[in-house]
């Protein structure tokens, strides 16, 4: 990506996050940006191009790190905790992105039909792991699309976390808590 087409892309993020879709225009985004229309209709053929390509990109980075990380690994308790510190940092590195995601997922319209389709095929992802785990016996009988979604879920709440809280969060941290809350009585070893 060109160093245009970057700067398109990080303010676009940015206003999308902070303002919304419908509230973000195009000259607002070619002023922040410092670019006149015909350049960034160059690289982008309208605001929706832009939008999806965000989505497209933040979805595929997530999903992409977690394919990396867990091939390296054999137990599905180490590849969920191993998805829970990517999730985090994500977050944290990429909160407009996530943010864009979540505040779209809602509706009919073909922008949050997008973000639904990107959300599912990565929850897909997890939810294979569990699969594997449960049928490996190294996750107990559980839900698995619910715990793949309560992952997802628990992990994208450290933004709600972040502005009740009023401070930065540690990726330590809010990785300890969730190994904590969502990971520790999955292993068939914690069965009473």
């Amino acid at each position: 990506m060109n160093k245009t087409k970057r700067k398109i892309f990080e303010t676009s993020m940015k206003l999308f996050a902070q303002k919304g879709y419908e509230a973000t225009s195009i000259e607002e985004i070619t002023a922040t940006v410092g670019v006149a229309k015909g350049t960034l209709y160059y690289h982008f053929s309208s605001k929706e191009e832009i939008f999806y390509f965000l989505v497209e990109e933040g979805m595929k980075l997530l999903k992409n790190s977690i394919e990396i990380k867990t091939s390296k690994l054999d137990n599905a308790i180490d590849k969920l905790k191993a998805i829970i510190l990517i999730q985090i940092k994500v977050l944290i590195k990429y909160e407009n992105i996530i943010t864009i995601i979540l505040s779209q997922i809602w509706g009919n319209e073909s922008r949050n039909l997008a973000c639904k389709k990107y959300v599912c095929e990565y929850l897909n992802t997890i939810e294979k792991i569990i699969i594997d785990g449960i049928e490996k016996k190294q996750i107990i009988e559980c839900n698995s699309t619910l715990l793949a979604s309560s992952i997802f879920g628990v992990t994208c709440s450290s933004l709600i976390y972040k502005i009740k809280a009023q401070k930065d969060i540690t990726i330590e941290d809010l990785y300890n808590e969730y190994v904590n809350i969502l990971i520790k009585g999955l292993s068939p070893n914690n069965e009473k």
